[in-house]
């Protein structure tokens, strides 16, 4: 099985992962994935504490699967933090069981800046937030995708 063909289910709540090697965003669907929330910046604290988290994450708020952010160049090639990412989710489904994608997170960053300028968001409470915003345009952009949709049944004659 490839990375593309693996699935996230269709209902339950998914988890948006905009990863870091020092904090790592959090944002949260509902159950029918319709909405992305931001839910938290973890700081990084050892693999046996970020273990703990995302666990406790999955089980206590019933997450079906991750949604990894992937950066990439703008060229679309991926980069060494690409290549980190991708260990990072391999981990996070080892850990979880839950399934993980990738998704390529370019600008999610310079998106969530805009949202909290747009909502007046200042100082350290903008630094706090930033990753967990960023999670969320990551998330939210997934769910407007194709890359969530079944394939298409096939044409009858």
């Amino acid at each position: 099985m490839t990375e593309r063909d693996i699935r996230l289910p269709q209902q339950g709540r998914l988890a948006g992962i905009d990863y870091g090697t020092v904090r790592i965003g959090v944002a949260i669907t509902d159950p029918q994935q319709r909405l992305a929330s931001p839910f938290e910046s973890y700081v990084r604290r050892s693999r046996e504490a970020d273990a703990s988290f995302f666990c406790r994450l999955a089980e206590q708020e019933q997450v079906v699967g991750f949604v990894v952010g992937l950066p990439v160049h703008t060229s679309g090639q991926e980069s060494q933090k690409s290549k980190e990412a991708r260990k990072f989710g391999q981990w996070l489904h080892e850990v979880t069981g839950r399934p993980v994608v990738f998704f390529d997170e370019r600008y999610t960053t310079v998106r969530a800046d805009e949202l909290m300028t747009a909502g007046a968001l200042k100082g350290k409470g903008r630094k706090r937030r930033r990753d967990m915003v960023a999670a969320q345009v990551l998330l939210s952009e997934f769910l407007e995708s194709d890359r969530r949709c079944e394939p298409p049944a096939p044409l009858e004659d």
